[in-house]
């Protein structure tokens, strides 16, 4: 019992150093950050030993030690799976790195795996049940965090399609007022704070550092995936290479988006009776023969228990 209890204590702590490592800001050095504290402070950096013992224990020994962790996994990890990974990250609107990712699920692993095994120990389960709670907890725990992913890609691609239409109504407005292109992005970016309004503000900024409007907007549908993101950005880009007004082009694109919002609610209207057939069989239907028929049977066997006696 002592070994287990000591994986168990070694799966927490590695879990624990993970989530805290996952939380690092990137965008921000420890000691940079430090140093401008004892700047502000007006106090005198004797060294940067100094500064450094001053640094926490996470950004000291806890982030470099997950950051080790994950160049390992990095090397034995196979490149194209590294590379689906950050696909599928990047379609999710996570900036975590993929081997902090394979981390994870590593840890999910171990931990479920664990806690399957440490069940079936209490439990006194046989050998088969024991490998059955163990292997259950190692697929749960491999596949759970892959699956958690998939489950935001999906939401963000169903927020950037609710979200497309009346982007494209306030993009028309803007441009037959008068506004350019990427004014009118900006509009949209500036008032609305959802994923698409994030992901136009993102190709304004590329824009400003100079890559090609055309290519801004492709590198934004690559990381969305959405057909009707697809669709506009193809459009735009037509337009603009062919010298097409823009307003035109937007406004045919807002009343196809607005036709094939109208198209999705009246799919979804459809399937609602049939997603209800389940629940109410299984749950409302039982609930009601109870009620009714419960009185009935409760009558039928005091009558019948009266005509024994």
């Amino acid at each position: 019992m002592l070994p287990i209890i000591i994986v168990i204590a070694i799966t927490v702590v590695i879990a624990l150093m993970v989530y805290i490592g996952m939380r690092e800001r990137r965008d921000i050095d420890p000691l940079e950050e430090r140093l401008a504290i004892f700047a502000e402070r007006d106090e005198v950096v004797e060294s940067l030993q100094d500064v450094e013992l001053q640094i926490s224990f996470r950004d000291r020994v806890i982030v470099p030690l997950v950051n080790w962790l994950a160049n390992i996994t990095r090397r034995l990890t196979p490149q194209q799976q590294l590379e689906a990974t950050r696909r599928k990250l990047e379609l999710a609107g996570q900036t975590t790195d993929p081997t902090q990712f394979f981390m994870q699920r590593i840890v999910w692993t171990v931990m479920l795996g664990v806690l399957g095994l440490v069940l079936a120990i209490v439990r006194k389960s046989p050998f088969p049940e024991l490998l059955a709670f163990t292997g259950g907890g190692l697929a749960l725990g491999y596949y759970f965090p892959m699956i958690s992913l998939n489950s935001k890609i999906r939401k963000r691609q169903d927020n950037i399609v609710r979200a497309l239409p009346d982007a494209l109504d306030l993009l028309v407005i803007c441009v037959e007022a008068g506004l350019g292109f990427d004014a009118a992005m900006g509009k949209v970016y500036e008032k609305w704070d959802n994923e698409l309004a994030l992901a136009f503000g993102r190709v304004l900024r590329e824009i400003q550092l100079g890559k090609q409007r055309r290519d801004a907007l492709k590198d934004m549908s690559l990381r969305m995936d959405v057909p009707d993101v697809n669709s506009f950005t193809a459009a735009i880009i037509q337009a603009e290479q062919l010298g097409v007004s823009m307003s035109k082009i937007l406004r045919v694109q807002s009343d196809q988006m607005r036709v094939k919002r109208r198209q999705r609610a009246q799919e979804k209207a459809q399937q609602a009776p049939v997603k209800m057939m389940i629940p109410m069989v299984l749950l409302i239907f039982p609930s009601i023969w109870v009620v009714l028929l419960g009185p009935a049977v409760i009558k039928i066997m005091n009558t019948d228990s009266g005509g024994a006696w």
